[in-house]
């Protein structure tokens, strides 16, 4: 007897162009969402658009709140909780980068209300997905949460947004390749529930942005909107398979021990782009899709070594051979990697 049964949550609304932000009100309307807006934000997004979006409310005759953050951390989540009972908020807006938005979107899903992302940066596919991620202390906690109901992702502004989290956010997608490598192996190795769907979704992301690597260029619009519909699309993957499993292998276990043990780690993206090419490596070897992984970053601009990152070879050898225990998800590092081992990959890489 067949008894399978999934429940996706996906955005009903995603507005991506040329000067979309001035729909924000219009696609929330659309979504019925009632009551009293709490816009989430840091210093730099809230002059480049959170005014903007307050001023759309205060045209329909509703007062928007705004909570600024400088910081992610849990103690952020709180203190957007309790401004958004305070003021029994009807909805939240994450308006930023990915510090404001996961901070919004996990704050939302505390208290039950919806959720609206609007990126100012294209750095990372949490802008869709549903889980956030927080520092604390030498660790980052990754937390499941709603997806948002709308995504609003302004090109022009995206475009204008520092070219090094742009780049970040190319890494990040093309690391889904090394992500969808470990879930299969670990569908195989360990009967990991996988969704095939998910990760062809996962893949043809990557797979764009490492064909159209050359077309991604600084200040081009249209770089911008080819980031963006694969950072949704790769968000959308994770909610179709229920879990962060489709863009998030060894490559984020590496980085997320770089962000325990680094005394100056990189941008997640980064991170993950250069672990990439390693666990590629120890995917398929010489032959494999290493190569092109690192060419395609090489294309961006986005790091490709550890001296690139600003990490020290050690510490990166350091990582790679103790960040399989951060939690319990089986990818190709399997059981660990002793130093030797990881030492011969990173030089054969080039990454050290």
């Amino acid at each position: 007897m067949f008894t399978k049964s999934t429940w996706i949550r996906l955005p009903r609304n995603v507005v991506v162009g040329h000067g979309v932000l001035d729909q924000t009100v219009e696609a929330v309307e659309e979504l019925h969402l009632h009551g009293r807006p709490l816009i989430v934000t840091s210093p730099t997004p809230r002059k480049i658009a959170g005014e903007a979006i307050i001023e759309q409310f205060a045209e329909r005759g509703l007062d928007a709140e705004t909570v600024v953050v400088d910081t992610a951390s849990f103690e952020a989540v709180e203190r957007v909780i309790e401004a958004a009972e305070e003021i029994d908020a009807g909805f939240l807006l994450g308006v930023g980068g990915g510090k404001a938005i996961d901070i919004a979107k996990m704050a939302a899903d505390h208290i039950g209300r919806g959720f609206v992302s609007v990126p100012t940066a294209a750095s990372h596919d949490g802008i869709v997905s549903g889980r956030g991620s927080v520092p604390e202390g030498d660790t980052r906690h990754s937390v499941a949460a709603d997806p948002p109901l709308a995504v609003i992702a302004d090109t022009e502004l995206l475009a204008e947004a520092p070219w090094e989290l742009t780049t970040a956010g190319c890494a990040d997608i093309i690391s889904n390749y090394t992500a969808v490598m470990d879930w299969r192996l670990a569908n195989r190795l360990k009967n990991v529930e996988y969704s095939e769907y998910a990760a062809a979704l996962s893949e043809m992301t990557a797979e764009i942005l490492v064909d159209n690597a050359d077309l991604v260029k600084p200040g081009l619009e249209e770089s911008a909107w080819v980031v963006t519909k694969a950072l949704v699309s790769s968000g959308v993957a994770m909610s179709i398979a229920g879990s962060s499993r489709p863009a998030s292998g060894a490559e984020h276990l590496f980085s997320h021990q770089l962000d325990r043990i680094a005394p100056d780690p990189a941008l997640h993206g980064h991170q993950v782009g250069v672990g990439s090419i390693m666990t590629a490596y120890l995917h398929e070897g010489d032959r494999g899709i290493w190569t092109d992984i690192r060419d395609a970053l090489r294309s961006i601009d986005a790091p490709t070594t550890a001296r690139e990152l600003g990490i020290d070879a050690d510490t990166v050898i350091e990582a790679l051979t103790t960040c399989h225990t951060i939690r319990d998800r089986y990818t190709i590092l399997g059981d660990g990697m002793n130093e030797r081992a990881a030492r011969e990959v990173a030089t054969k890489t080039g990454v050290i």
